[in-house]
């Protein structure tokens, strides 16, 4: 069996329960050392196999899946975050089914609710957003049209940029450009957060770029952008003693 894991956001202890479990029973574990905490290998039992998949391309990575199975191995393939998001865990799982080998997926923790965590913020809050856009700069990688920073800008509500950090300045014109956010818009960057050298800038929309040139921060970072950052907000109708729910009356 082949089991894809979301190795969480970067501390070693916020892997899930299963996803420890399974790091420890596998014989061949295949990871992105350019991005997964190296300190989940201590789950590993003794002989296990660990390929460093950060040189291997596609084909490369499934060649060993299939050698594993072929040998009645159990692989685990293990991505940083949640693979869902920005994991390339769709080619794979493609790939896989075409092979007719089984495999299954096991969810982690993912680095926007780590950057929550670090910021020590809540992304949704009453009367500031209820909405959160989780997108990306267009780079190499191009986004849909119709995905543009500046067209999911126009909407206003909370902000999380993945892959972004080293487009900063490109990405500061585009957020502008929805006609929403302002240069004072409240704004951070979250340099790998949960990791033990977790690092915290504050600043605005209009600082992002000087913000990252100025403390050396080109990857490995989230750009977190809204009022949820300093807003005044009001209180959740849900502990509300005057809101009544089925689970409690209204008090007076």
């Amino acid at each position: 069996m082949i089991h894809f894991i979301g190795a969480g956001p970067g501390g070693a202890d916020l892997i899930t329960v299963r996803g420890a479990r399974l790091l420890g029973e596998a014989d061949c574990i295949i990871y992105a050392g350019s991005l997964v905490n190296p300190d989940l290998l201590q789950y590993k039992k003794d002989g296990c196999v660990v390929c460093d998949s950060a040189s291997m391309t596609l084909e490369e990575v499934l060649a060993v899946m299939e050698a594993e199975e072929h040998a009645g191995h159990t692989t685990v393939r293990l991505h940083t975050g949640d693979p869902c998001l920005y994991g390339a865990i769709r080619e794979q799982m493609d790939r896989l089914d075409k092979l007719g080998l089984p495999y299954d997926d096991t969810p982690g923790v993912s680095s926007f609710c780590g950057a929550a965590a670090a910021l020590r913020a809540e992304y949704t809050l009453p009367e500031v957003s209820q909405s959160v856009i989780i997108t990306r700069m267009a780079g190499r990688t191009g986004v849909p049209e119709g995905e543009a920073l500046r067209r999911m800008a126009s909407h206003g509500c909370t902000m999380v940029l993945f892959l972004s950090t080293g487009l900063l300045r490109e990405a500061q014109e585009e957020l502008l450009a929805g006609g929403v956010y302002t240069a004072d818009t409240p704004a951070a960057i979250v340099y790998k957060a949960t990791w033990p050298d977790e690092r915290v800038f504050r600043c605005t929309v209009g600082t992002l770029a000087q913000t990252a040139r100025e403390n050396n921060i080109t990857k490995t970072a989230l750009i977190t952008i809204g009022g949820f950052l300093s807003a005044p907000y009001e209180r959740s109708k849900l502990y509300d003693p005057t809101f009544a729910h089925g689970c409690r009356e209204a008090r007076p």
